[in-house]
């Protein structure tokens, strides 16, 4: 297990670089984010542990980062004063292009892994962005009318991505669609604020939820309304979810308990096709409790040995820790 110290500034958002094994990226702010500068680190895993291999300090809270899907040296940073900052690892001190169209703080960005040359923002003004790094305005927006936490794309479609809001809502969008909003699917996830979402890496249709009421939901398209597994067991709200690259039925959360907690949803034990197995058959499969304060960043790795992940706090640290060593062996 290593660490690295973000001192200063309390990490909101950890991301593997898709091209690189010991990148990491993290997005972090001062004063938990509540007023103050943000800091982008760009870090490297090394024989000697992780080391800072360049930082950049912005003049608000960074809240997100996404990697370039198809520039190794570029990535994207959502920053507290509406703004999104695209930065060249190559380049010192100031970003390559920046956008200032969204009206509040930028809490989410998302990466086509199809398209690579788009990617989407959402934001507390109650907007989502489409956006090409080449151009100088946003491709599209997408109105929600409620404090958007979390925009993804789905990982196997260029025009297909999902967002989840304050108003309990998940929305699915097919960018295909006419204006104004494309939209093709709206659930009532939680009863409260819904923090976080992801897709699952293995089964298009398949979903994962979670919010200030502490339960991790699993949700199939192809069910709408339906719920296919509920996860509980955080005490607190959860910050971040995100699927396994390596395993269909494991995902991890962080929560502002202070806790990552590894998952089973079930369905590797007794799914049918391949479908999460029925409410209640997920499972915690174990528990990471090196972080002092609130999680707010989870990623995984997708190179080498599986299981790998990377964690980042309000404690100002960043750990990186092997997730089967938590579980045992699969």
């Amino acid at each position: 297990m290593l660490s690295f110290r973000t001192t200063g500034y309390n990490g909101y958002a950890v991301k593997y670089s898709p091209f690189f094994d010991s990148r990491i990226a993290c997005a972090a702010s001062a004063n938990f984010g509540l007023v103050g500068n943000g800091r982008l680190y760009i870090l490297a895993l090394t024989p000697q542990g992780i080391v800072a291999e360049k930082w950049y300090d912005t003049q608000d809270s960074l809240f997100d980062v996404a990697f370039s899907e198809s520039n190794s040296n570029q990535l994207a940073v959502a920053s507290g004063d509406g703004s999104i900052k695209l930065y060249d690892a190559t380049l010192n001190d100031f970003p390559v292009q920046q956008w200032r169209e969204h009206t509040r703080e930028v809490f989410s960005l998302s990466w086509n892994l199809v398209d690579k040359n788009t990617f989407a923002s959402s934001s507390w003004d109650g907007n989502i962005k489409i956006w090409n790094p080449m151009a100088p305005t946003s491709l599209r927006t997408i109105y929600i009318g409620s404090c958007t936490y979390s925009v993804a794309f789905q990982p196997s479609s260029p025009t297909v991505l999902s967002a989840v809001s304050s108003d309990g809502f998940m929305r699915v969008f097919d960018l295909r669609a006419p204006e104004p909003s494309a939209e093709i699917a709206k659930t009532r996830v939680s009863p409260g604020e819904v923090l976080t979402q992801d897709w699952n890496k293995y089964r298009p249709s398949v979903l994962a939820t979670a919010g200030v009421d502490r339960t991790i939901r699993i949700w199939d398209l192809k069910m709408p309304g339906q719920v296919q597994t509920q996860l509980a067991g955080h005490e607190y709200a959860v910050r971040r979810v995100a699927w396994s690259p390596h395993w269909q039925d494991v995902l991890l959360s962080g929560s502002y308990d202070m806790s990552v907690r590894v998952w089973s949803d079930g369905s590797a034990d007794g799914g049918v096709g391949g479908m999460a197995a029925p409410t209640g058959a997920g499972k915690m499969m174990g528990v990471m409790d090196r972080h002092t304060e609130f999680v707010a960043g989870v990623d995984w790795c997708l190179f080498g040995g599986e299981g790998w992940a990377a964690s980042t706090g309000w404690d100002e640290t960043v750990w990186v820790w092997d997730v089967g060593g938590t579980i045992g062996s699969r």
